[in-house]
């Protein structure tokens, strides 16, 4: 292997969680690889919002503004690939791709987000990120005052409620089965207004990604301008898994307040370790990965 793919942090995943740790490292002038596929999860998104500064721009804009940036660092280094394999080496980490390269670094830290699994809903997928949302605070005010479906049930149900109904009063509720809701949990949903329909849902029409109305099993439909979901995910890369980091109960990557896995030398950051699916948490996160993987560095090198 040439001198040139030896590197001290290889950074896997180049959105905005890994674009942010490079440039924490790029300023302490560490030697680092970003590897990316260019296959980010919001790649569907319209606009992001809520992240100062960005507020409807597109994520895309984000991005290639942010790895313009960063690859100004001559430290920083980007590669358009993903990686497959990662293996403990002698003096750190060795990472494999799908187009046959390997790299070794020191450090390595995982911004490879997390996988989405759909529901078998005809024009789920093609509305995710657009009309069929995740989150109030980054898609709720482009709804607001609009009629909008909550496809859960249970607890989760009742969260994304008590959130929505600060932004519209047209409310319903979809269980896609028998409601999974106590007396009390009744009692908030009838006294906000908030329907309930167990019907199953068998598909979305919608336009362009815009949901119009649900089609329920038993083929009645319903006008609607926007759904909530929560749907299962795994994690986007076995790597993390395959080193032996430790998972969460809900799958994702255990980290520390440093974002630091519980496998020497490895971290993580952005949605693959973390309930706060957003952007600007994914900045945030990077920020502090880069600046502590930057201090372990350092503490071993001084």
């Amino acid at each position: 292997m040439n001198h040139d793919n030896n590197f001290e942090v290889i950074i896997i995943g180049g959105s905005y969680a890994g674009l942010s740790a490079a440039m924490a490292l790029g300023r302490s002038l560490r030697n680092v690889l970003i590897i990316d596929g260019g296959f980010p999860c919001n790649r569907q998104t319209p606009y992001s919002h809520n992240f100062i500064t960005h507020d409807g721009t597109t994520p895309a804009e984000i991005s290639e503004k942010a790895k313009t940036q960063v690859l100004n660092y001559d430290t920083v280094h980007f590669v358009k690939d993903f990686a497959i394999k990662g293996k403990k080496s002698a003096d750190g980490f060795r990472i494999s791709t799908e187009k046959g390269r390997e790299f070794t670094g020191k450090k390595v830290i995982f911004a490879t987000g997390i996988k989405d699994t759909m529901p078998d809903i005809d024009g789920f997928s093609e509305c995710w990120g657009i009309s069929v949302i995740h989150c109030p605070y980054c898609h709720g005010y482009e709804f607001k005052g609009k009629k909008t479906g909550i496809m859960a049930n249970g607890n989760t149900a009742i969260h994304v409620a008590s959130l929505v109904n600060n932004l519209t009063d047209k409310i319903v509720i979809l269980t896609s089965g028998k409601a999974d809701f106590d007396t009390e949990q009744l009692s908030k949903l009838q006294q906000n207004n908030i329907k309930v329909i167990e019907n199953e849902v068998s598909a979305i029409e919608h336009s362009n990604g815009h949901v119009n109305k649900i089609v329920f099993k038993n083929n009645k439909k319903m006008k609607f301008d926007a759904v909530y979901a929560a749907i299962p995910f795994e994690q986007h890369s076995e790597i993390p898994a395959s080193l032996g980091c430790e998972l969460t109960d809900r799958g994702h990557i255990k980290v520390d307040e440093f974002q630091k896995t519980s496998i020497e030398g490895v971290f993580a950051c952005g949605d693959n370790s973390t309930m706060m699916r957003s952007v600007a948490n994914a900045v945030a996160s990077g920020n502090i990965a880069g600046a502590m993987t930057n201090m372990e560095l350092t503490q071993e090198q001084f």
